[in-house]
């Protein structure tokens, strides 16, 4: 995977800090399925053309659930735990319905209905309790999730591409059936994946089963 993941200020550790300790940043991360994700790829290769952003570009389309920092030894019970709680989740759709920003910096699409990755959060307590007590720095949920077309943008890219993109529609829809738990040292390794979660198939109407 390429390095496209974002910076993890909000737990304000500096980086030298979290190598004493011996931390490292983790991301659970959902990506699109291969049809939306070649579209949104394409979106994102048209926004660094334009606006000369070359790592617009480079950037795989992905949604962040949660960025927390622990130990390389505490992975093994972290996949046990996560593997427990998301393999008894259901895959749920997702509708990305046009664009919107982070003034002044970034550019997104939206999710149209947040409540699944919300409540995926809550189920992912215990593993926010365990690195809790293993003395980590708190786990951050996104509970406004998004997937971001380009990002560290001055004010004044931002403001002529956002006038764009109020006028530009998308409107697509897909499963999530996976989630992936990836790490890195800072903010521009590259990323590791190190374990991925399958969820259960979609819920259905139990009369359909009979």
């Amino acid at each position: 995977m390429s390095n496209f993941f974002m910076n993890i200020n909000s737990n304000k550790i500096p980086v030298a800090n979290w190598l004493q300790r011996g931390l490292l940043e983790y991301l659970l991360v959902a990506h699109p399925d291969i049809p939306v994700g070649l579209k949104i790829e394409l979106e994102k290769r048209y926004f660094s053309e334009t606006y000369h952003l070359p790592m617009a570009a480079r950037t795989q389309p992905h949604f962040t659930i949660a960025n927390f920092m622990a130990s390389e030894a505490m992975e093994p019970t972290m996949g046990k735990w996560m593997q427990h709680i998301i393999g008894a989740q259901h895959s749920f759709s997702v509708t990305l319905d046009n664009y919107s920003g982070f003034p002044p910096h970034t550019i997104y699409l939206r999710v149209q209905d947040p409540a699944p990755f919300q409540q995926l959060a809550k189920q992912l307590k215990p593993v926010q309790d365990y690195i809790r007590d293993s003395d980590c720095p708190p786990v951050k949920f996104v509970t406004g999730p998004h997937l971001t077309i380009a990002r560290s943008l001055t004010e004044n890219v931002y403001t002529k591409a956002m006038a764009a993109y109020a006028q530009k529609t998308f409107h697509e829809s897909f499963m999530v059936e996976e989630l992936v738990l990836i790490r890195r040292q800072h903010q521009f390794d590259k990323c590791k994946t190190i374990q991925v979660f399958k969820m259960r198939p979609a819920a259905t109407d139990l009369f359909s089963q009979a």
